[in-house]
Parts: structure tokens; sequence; C-alpha cells
């Protein structure tokens, strides 16, 4: 080899090594992100305001809206997640359906002075950090103006500890700190000032496994594997209810003393029940359906005996039914009636599944009649939720544990309004709201003359 092929071989190395380093470098790719669809927020916003609504000061209550729902002893649950979750970065944002309206300090004319709604609630989450945000319509203090804003930064999340990243089908997160930001405390309607503690948020939000995961199109040599036909016949399916928290809570409580039992392939996720193997038809690709399921559920106490049986579901025209065969002490159930309907204008079907989750629900005429008149009828009842596989394979959701109902408070008793009958509050400065307004005020005087003059008495006596 001559000694100019020597040294011509360094050079080649050297260029190509000035050139890899010139020229730029590929892009890196995109951190992927997955659909979240599904799941639920459980909070309570703050539990001693709920308290302060529907105690002496206030006199209020609060209702449910858009299909939230209530678990444990004050929380909320908002259903429905949709947004995006990246792995990576264990980044995350979701909003949620559903609302709560608080009201109190009811004035001469049928209004409330206190009238603050919150709904809509979302969680933005990445890194150590997250917002809850939500909107918000509330009346302000003083002048009565309503306002109402959307997507408001209502609390601040702690998520310390906290790692999001590598999430397989489910992001969750149990007990989160919040406290109250500015924007928050000023549409808060002021009763509260920024920084306060609110109450500790817990999420669930399922991910979309497949092609819908990537952002895939089905081929376009024709429609996926499994897809529903026009109409046909389904089996294991599967109908949550829980019957009604009230109810629970008066089974439970110190009035009927008792307990419920689930038989015949029934199963209890706490303060929810499934009823399983469903079986039946379907037309319109899952947009009317007629199912029957296996499953028992009977309560139990004091002067009770309540079983439901023999479920049914049908669903018409974005319309659903929910039957059952009662049955008392010493009688045997009879024919299935209609207990509960429930909005089924969210039934949608994905991936081979008709479903509709957390759907509001009221009671019937014949409901009220198996329940002994305790509710009337149109009431709200526990939402519904229907999974119904259309095709083989199609996986139905696993029944959520959203725990046990609480006790019924003493002497307290089931309420139409759905409303807590607490009346306890706390004497922290930061738990008791800053100022309840003039007719709020009256009446607190009005209850510290009342102690006063009973302090009196006692010292006499």
């Amino acid at each position: 080899m001559s000694p100019y092929r020597c040294a011509r071989a360094p050079v080649a190395v050297i260029l190509a090594a000035l050139c890899a380093a010139l020229l730029p470098w590929p892009a890196a790719a995109a951190p992927e992100s997955r659909e979240v669809s599904g799941g639920r927020l459980d909070w309570g916003v703050k539990s001693s305001f709920q308290s302060y609504v529907t105690g002496p000061v206030a006199r209020g209550s609060w209702e449910l809206l858009g299909g939230a729902a209530t678990v444990g002893s004050s929380q909320f649950r908002f259903h429905s997640a949709k947004g995006t979750y990246t792995p990576d970065k264990g980044a995350f944002e979701a909003g949620f359906s559903g609302g709560v309206r608080f009201t109190g300090h009811r004035k001469p004319d049928g209004s409330s002075e206190l009238d603050l709604t919150i709904a809509r609630p979302a969680v933005r989450i990445e890194g150590t950090g997250g917002t809850l945000l939500a909107d918000i319509t509330g009346k302000a203090r003083g002048t009565g103006e309503v306002t109402s804003r959307t997507r408001v930064p209502l609390a601040a999340l702690d998520l310390t500890g906290a790692d999001l990243r590598g999430a397989g089908t489910t992001v969750s997160l149990t007990g989160v700190p919040a406290k109250l930001t500015a924007e928050g405390a000023e549409a808060f309607a002021g009763y509260y000032t920024a920084g306060t503690q609110l109450d500790p948020v817990t999420l669930s939000a399922d991910l979309v496994t497949g092609p819908a995961a990537r952002n895939e199109s089905p081929s376009p040599s024709g429609p996926p594997a499994g897809q529903p036909a026009e109409r046909g016949e389904f089996t294991g399916a599967a109908v949550d209810w829980g019957v009604r928290r009230t109810f629970r809570e008066y089974v439970t409580g110190p009035i009927a003393q008792g307990s419920w039992t689930v038989a015949d392939g029934a199963r209890e996720g706490g303060a929810l029940f499934r009823f399983t193997d469903g079986k039946g038809r379907y037309e319109d690709r899952g947009a009317a359906l007629a199912a029957s399921f296996a499953g028992t559920l009977r309560f139990t106490g004091k002067d009770l005996d309540l079983t439901l049986s023999g479920v049914e579901v049908e669903v018409r025209h974005r319309e659903g039914t929910l039957s059952a065969r009662v049955g008392r002490a010493g009688s045997a159930p009879g024919k299935a009636v209609p207990l509960v309907t429930f909005d089924a204008a969210g039934l949608r079907q994905k991936d081979g599944l008709a479903s509709v989750t957390e759907a509001p629900a009221k009671l019937t005429a014949q409901g009220a009649g198996a329940f002994g008149g305790l509710y009337r009828e149109g009431a709200a009842m526990d939402p519904v939720s229907l999974a119904v596989p259309l095709t083989a394979g199609a996986p139905v959701p696993p029944l959520p544990d959203v725990g046990h109902g609480p006790l019924a408070a003493p002497g307290a008793a089931a309420r139409e309004d759905g409303g807590s009958s607490s009346s306890s509050s706390s004497s922290s400065s930061d738990d008791v709201p800053l100022i309840a307004g003039v007719a709020g005020g009256a009446v607190l005087l009005a209850a510290a003359g009342y102690a006063v003059v009973r302090m009196r008495r006692k010292r006499s006596a």
C-alpha cells in the first residue's frame, strides 16, 4: 500500500466525522399521547362547607346535577372522564361530567343568598404539580350579582411523591391534597381565602387501548373485524345500580339497624351493586336493546325485608327502564315491575361494546310503591351504568369499588332532596366561611343569644 493511500484513510474518517457533526440531528419523536375515555373523580369540595350549608346557620341544601352521584360520607362523584395522557412525561389532562349546587340563607322571596354551582371539574397534571379546574356559577355576597365562569383554576394539587409515568390501563390518584387558589377564592364568592385547605381529590381514569390509543384508523380495505351487526343477540352484559344513597343509609342506620346481602350472581362494589350474566337482543347496532340479568339483592332490618331479583333493562328511544321482581317478608317475588327510568341518550357503541355510564335515574310510580312510599314518584335515584358486549371478546368494565356508604346520623331519615341531614360544624376559623351575609348573621346572633340565655339559666339553677 502506498503512503498516499495510508494518509488518505484518516482524512476520509475525519471528513465523515465533520459532516456528521455539522449536519442537523434528526428531530426527536414527539411523546405519544393516549386517549382517556371513562373514569371518575371523587371530591367533597370542603366537608365543613357542606356542614355549614346544611347546618343551623345557612339552613340550606345541595343538589346533584348532570348525573353526579355521592360516595362515602361527604364526597361527590363526577363521571365520564375525557382527555389525554402522555406516559413518558406522566402528563394528564381530563374533564369530568356532573355538578353540585349549594344553596342556603333563604330570603322571604324564596331566593337564596348563598347560591353556588360547581360543575364539569377537570384535572391538569404535569410533574409534581396539578390544577383542578371547574365551571362555577355563583352569587356575590351583598349585591346578589350572578356570575358564571368556565374552567376556573379552583384548586392547586400537590402531587409530591406521585409518579404517573408508564401507566397501563388506568391512571389513579388517591387523596391528593388540594388548596384553594386566588382565582378559586374569588369565584367561591369570597367564602374562603386563597390557600385554604380543601378536601383531597381522588380520581381513576381509563386509558384507551388498541388502535384508538395510537390514533390509528381502520384498514381502508373494509370495516374492522367484529363490527356489530344491525341486530342480534348478546350475552355477558352487566348493569350497575346503587339503588339510592339515602336508602342505604336508612338500612344501615339507627332506625332500621339492618344490612344487605347479594346472591345468585349479584356482586357488591361497596355502595354499588352489579347484576351479571345479562342476555338479550339488540337492534340498531345497540341503540335499542332488552336484557335480563342474574342476581338477587336483599335488604333487611327492623320492619324491613325487601328483595330485588330478576332485573331487566330495556332501552328505547334514548330512554332506559330498569325493572325487577320485588319480594317482601312472607311473600314471594311477583312479576317484574319498572323501578326507575334513566337517561340513555349517552349510550354509545365502541369497540363492540354498547355502554352508558352513570346515567341519571328517576323513580317510577311502581317503584315508589315498591319502596313502601318512602320516596315519591320522580325522586332522583342512584345513576345506572350499563355495558352490553355486541361482539365476541368485547370486555365489560370491571365493577368499581366505590366504598361503603356512611351510617345515617342519629334520628335521621332518608330525605327526598337527597341532601345531607348533618348539622355538625367546626369552630376552626379555617373551616367556617368568612361572612355568611346579613341573613346568616341574624341567625348566628339569634343562636348565640339563645346559648347565653341557656347558660344563665343553668348558672341560676
